[in-house]
């Protein structure tokens, strides 16, 4: 249920001691997850108030004020921009709702930044700049997120696939995303500190230059082409460059080469991630407005090609995956009923699915007709011819010894019957091919 800017004028008197309003209005705000209105009040000063719409919203402004008390006032003194100062803040039921001290300047449209005069668009790249060059222990400290480049690709790829299981994407936009996502060379970039929530709404601006930045619910270590989403969803390439030039003159560190295309990359998956919102929110008006805006992308890169976000060449799209425009899911007994678990892992990932007709396919897909491969004949088994048998000749009986001088014989005759121990030797000479007739035995004459 949305709070009017009445409400929470009242509501902020209880988070400020002492504040009394004489007026309110509403505020530019993100209406999903927020209501916000501005306060002035006796004395003349402003205020601002946002009230979260959900528990995640409210995690996101708890999250906030953490960032801003990291913010020591030596590091605030060297940004060329201010930033806000919670006054107070009050709690009703789960929800916190923060009443922040009023920055000079206000926001302007999209449209009102890229006509505006090229100073303010070198403005906008140097306060991207002094963001990004921010100590990485500002966020380490405040245990934030922080990203390694094969993380974040990791990261994104697996918000892909749980994209697809919805089947209400079209599939030239879930191969186009895919194929950027997995081509390595994209994702080479230095890590450093993103505001990650940055667009229109959270630049105040007065003239031509930047006064303040806001909405810093979503501080991160990270890649910082997405704070240059929304400069790239705009279509204004002079405006993006002037942006860049100010940007890659104020950095410490030189920008990479793929950071626009990053950044468009960044801008096109936003849909899906509106529209996975909207479905885990059960908010049938911005699923629908979601499903219209991926239907419009993925008709203008059919009849434009869109702006480059690959490195590496797209390849053509097999006869099987060309299911034109048209998002899948849109009828009954679809995916988009029944997601497929498989959409979890890069192994037999929904997104392959959606293409191949698999469970996220949609009802615009084709269907996959099945070629049975034809069975190859039987291996027959050719019996080998017996072997003749290896016969065992056997050993004849040596000899009988000549008597000894004394009359003892040396072996028995007329006995076939040996003992065992003689059956042993017997057959140890006949193996190595030793064996002798019987030794006479010669009785010698010791000195006689």
């Amino acid at each position: 249920m949305r709070r009017k800017p009445i409400e929470l004028a009242a509501v902020a008197t209880a988070a400020v001691p002492g504040l009394t309003p004489t007026a309110v209005s509403s505020a530019p705000d993100d209406p999903v997850d927020f209501d916000s209105a501005l306060l002035l009040d006796s004395e003349g000063k402003r205020w601002r108030v946002r009230s979260p719409r959900h528990a995640e919203a409210s995690a996101r402004l708890e999250t906030e004020f953490l960032v801003l008390r990291a913010f020591a006032p030596a590091i605030r003194a060297e940004l060329p921009f201010l930033m806000p100062t919670v006054a107070g803040s009050v709690r009703l039921g789960t929800l916190s709702t923060f009443v922040y001290s009023h920055l000079a300047g206000s926001t302007r449209s999209v449209e009102d930044l890229t006509a505006g005069p090229a100073p303010l668009a070198r403005e906008i790249g140097v306060a991207l700049a002094a963001i990004h060059d921010l100590p990485r222990s500002l966020v380490s400290n405040a245990d934030l997120p922080s990203y390694t480049p094969n993380e974040f690709r990791q990261r994104r790829l697996n918000e892909l696939d749980q994209a697809a299981t919805t089947g209400k994407i079209p599939s030239a936009l879930l191969l186009r995303w895919e194929h950027a996502m997995e081509d390595v060379s994209l994702w080479r970039f230095n890590p450093c500190v993103v505001h990650g929530d940055l667009h229109e709404d959270n630049l105040l601006v007065e003239g031509q230059r930047v006064t303040a930045v806001t909405g810093w619910t979503d501080l991160r270590i990270g890649d910082p082409a997405d704070d240059f989403a929304w400069l790239v969803a705009s279509n204004e390439q002079d405006f993006v460059d002037a942006v860049l030039a100010g940007y890659t003159a104020s950095r410490r560190d030189t920008p990479d080469a793929h950071l626009l295309r990053r950044a468009a990359l960044s801008a096109e998956f936003a849909l899906a991630q509106y529209l996975v919102k909207g479905i885990a929110s059960g908010d049938a008006e911005m699923v629908a407005e979601a499903e219209g805006m991926l239907e419009t992308l993925a008709a203008d890169i059919a009849e434009h090609g869109g702006q480059p976000i690959s490195v590496e060449p797209q390849p053509p799209i097999q006869p099987g995956h060309t299911a034109g425009v048209a998002p899948a899911g849109s009828g009954p007994g679809t995916a988009s009923d029944t997601p497929s678990p498989e959409g979890q892992s890069r192994t037999g990932s929904s997104t392959q699915d959606a293409l191949d007709g698999g469970p996220a396919a949609g009802a615009g897909m084709p269907a996959v007709t099945v070629v049975p491969v034809p069975a190859q004949p039987s291996v027959s088994a050719v019996p080998l011819p017996a072997q003749a048998a290896v016969h065992v000749a056997k050993i004849p009986v040596a000899p009988a010894a000549a008597a000894t001088g004394d009359g003892a014989p040396a072996t028995e005759h007329g006995n076939d019957t040996a003992s065992p121990a003689s059956a042993d030797q017997g057959a140890g000479r006949a193996g190595d091919d030793t064996s002798t007739a019987a030794l006479s035995v010669i009785k010698t004459n010791h000195g006689q």
